[in-house]
């Protein structure tokens, strides 16, 4: 991708998001209508609203991704592992799960990895993608590459920044530094404080290759007209 890349090629890597608990039917169809329009790569939501998602984007190119263990990541693998059952048998294509923040500041990679392989399993029966939310506002860079690792090793697709819901998103520092540290094979999302195109541009150069982001319209309409100001992660925005 260059380093201006068009509205179209920065549509393609955005997951159109709205998790806020407030959230309501009337919100979610519109996503659904912007992101058909707009080509963007999935509509993201909470686990409720995969059934409608899943209905109104069929036969679509645009994903349906739903959050599990969302935001916090401290519920058990078990209630992890079966809300993303539910969610893929709803028809989500995507799911982005939120590891436990404790086990990665513990240093607990096994732990971490037991977690994490099972809904691996679950969703890539499903032929869906995981993404790992590792939520980087929280953890040292040692337990950032830890959590990467144990990503990596339980079989996840993508190694995700951030809920939004923490305190703090994505830095293009801590997306520089996911991508260095995973494999190839493995996608990096920047997620929370993506706001606008020179916020989307400068986070796909540090390797992001998705975006999580509310501020979709904004990134894409303003496509080629990079504002002074970089990323700002600073007020802990949920996308």
């Amino acid at each position: 991708m260059s380093s201006t890349p068009t509205a179209a090629e920065l549509a393609a890597l955005i997951d159109h998001t709205a998790l806020k608990p407030d959230t309501d039917e009337a919100t979610v169809r519109r996503l659904i209508a912007e992101a058909r329009e707009h080509g963007f790569a999935s509509v993201c939501v909470n686990p409720r609203w995969v059934p409608l998602v899943a209905a109104e984007l069929s036969g679509t190119d645009v994903g349906t991704c739903a959050v599990v263990g969302f935001p916090l990541g401290a519920t058990t693998t078990q209630t992890k592992v079966s809300e993303a059952e539910q969610a893929v048998a709803a028809g989500a294509t995507e799911i982005d799960m939120v590891i436990d923040i404790a086990d990665a500041l513990a240093g607990d990679r096994a732990a971490l990895e037991a977690q994490i392989a099972p809904i691996a399993a679950v969703v890539h029966d499903a032929g869906a993608l995981l993404k790992v939310i590792i939520e980087t506002a929280l953890l040292t860079d040692e337990a950032k590459e830890l959590a990467c690792r144990a990503a990596e090793a339980a079989g996840a697709d993508y190694v995700k920044t951030s809920t939004g819901f923490s305190g703090g998103g994505a830095t293009v520092e801590d997306v520089a530094l996911i991508s260095r540290l995973v494999a190839p094979r493995l996608g990096v999302k920047a997620s929370g404080g993506v706001r606008s195109y020179a916020d989307a541009v400068a986070f796909v150069a540090a390797g992001a290759t998705r975006l999580g982001a509310s501020s979709s319209l904004d990134i894409v309409g303003s496509a080629g007209r990079p504002s002074a100001s970089g990323p700002d992660a600073g007020s802990g925005d949920a996308y």
